[in-house]
């Protein structure tokens, strides 16, 4: 199974590269962002486990990246500054950070205090019931799904696999992900059987489902 996924938030392409080489092979998955405005961005589509956050950033810095975030949302975040004055690990942290680094520092010691968060945070943090991808909406708890603004007639079953597509969009999961996701016992023909069947609902949002061969299935982002 796929590990957690870690939102990079870093403008140095160099710090980046490493923190993302680190986490990859500790088994985490990542995305990264460049700017404040792309962190937001990301944050929303993605629903990382956890954001690595520099607070120097283009566009929009990190303190009102973590800002909004807490405005909406409890996502982990570790902060990264390159100040090591006292008065910003404080703000950092009154916002909501729930840990800081300071440059320069060691990757295997970020990695260790990404764990570290995970394990004290693990399950406060829930993906959102509602999503949207594109002209698709997803409402799992109303079990209600809509394409370019219509009402799709899904089973329960079937609005569940496409939530668990729709919050990973843009990424591939394997048959073996959306069984477990499922919570069903059946086997990967049976998840084959339940996509083909969710495709033939979607109407004119058919073309987003994507199959990979010999993988699995992807939502694509229009």
């Amino acid at each position: 199974m796929p590990g957690e996924l870690v939102l990079v938030v870093e403008d140095e392409p160099q710090i980046a590269d490493t923190l993302e080489r680190y986490l990859r092979a500790n088994g985490f998955q990542t995305e990264r962002a460049g700017n404040g405005e792309r962190a937001l961005e990301l944050w929303r589509r993605t629903r990382p486990h956890l954001i690595l956050l520099d607070l120097m950033l283009p566009k929009l810095d990190g303190l009102e990246v973590l800002k909004r975030i807490r405005q909406e949302d409890r996502t982990p975040i570790i902060v990264i500054t390159a100040k090591a004055e006292e008065v910003d690990r404080l703000l950092g942290l009154e916002l909501g950070a729930d840990d800081y680094v300071v440059k320069p520092f060691s990757p295997r010691e970020v990695v260790a205090r990404v764990k570290a968060v995970l394990r004290r945070t693990q399950g406060l943090v829930r993906p959102p019931s509602h999503v949207r991808v594109g002209p698709l909406e997803v409402d799992l708890e109303a079990l209600r799904v809509r394409c370019q603004g219509q009402n799709l007639t899904l089973t329960p079953t079937q609005v569940r696999l496409l939530y668990l597509l729709a919050t990973q969009a843009g990424r591939a999961l394997t048959r073996e992900e959306l069984r477990a996701g499922l919570g069903t016992e059946a086997d990967e023909r049976t998840v084959d059987a339940h996509v083909k069947n969710l495709r033939a609902r979607l109407g004119p949002c058919s073309f987003m489902l994507e199959t990979i061969r010999g993988f699995g299935y992807r939502l694509l982002q229009p």
